[in-house]
């Protein structure tokens, strides 16, 4: 991963930000030092040095850093055992391996995976389907992997 630009974000910017965070805007404290790391994946949102948020097409998202500090009750998807490996080296999540999903999620909407037994996350995906479409099917595709364990976001060292 290119790092292309870094610099402190603009009060105005990191409110915006902190208002499409929602409920997730919790991970910027007010006294954090806050920098954007222009790369050539995503732009990455520092928070005390360390990659919490990044910008998916110019909307701000938790990183599974970002995840793993969170109490997550929104946007969350929960698979089995059998879809961990899998998922934890990338591979989209399919409808039978999901056995949880938040019910407000739409499609389109960016989601934590998480595990069923610890609820860890594992990655960060685009839904494909609705929440309740997640869990009521028996095949296809739900989400699309965007970040991972394991990836360069991941083993990021700033």
């Amino acid at each position: 991963m290119k790092i292309r630009k870094r610099y402190y974000l603009q009060k105005k910017k990191l409110k915006k930000v902190k208002k499409e965070l929602g409920d997730y805007s919790t991970l910027i404290s007010p006294k954090s030092k806050v920098e954007i790391l222009e790369s050539d994946l995503y732009d990455i949102i520092l928070i005390d040095g360390k990659p919490l948020i990044m910008m998916i097409d110019e909307v701000p998202f938790p990183t599974i850093k970002g995840a793993l500090e969170l109490e997550l009750t929104k946007k969350y998807v929960v698979v089995d055992m059998g879809a961990v490996k899998f998922v934890a080296k990338g591979a989209d999540v399919m409808s039978p391996g999901i056995v949880g999903a938040d019910p407000d999620i739409m499609e389109g909407d960016f989601v934590i995976i998480i595990e069923e037994t610890h609820r860890k996350p594992l990655a960060i995906g685009k839904a494909l389907i609705s929440g309740q479409e997640m869990v009521e099917q028996n095949e296809g595709k739900a989400v699309s992997a965007i970040h991972y364990i394991g990836d360069k976001l991941w083993n990021l060292v700033i």
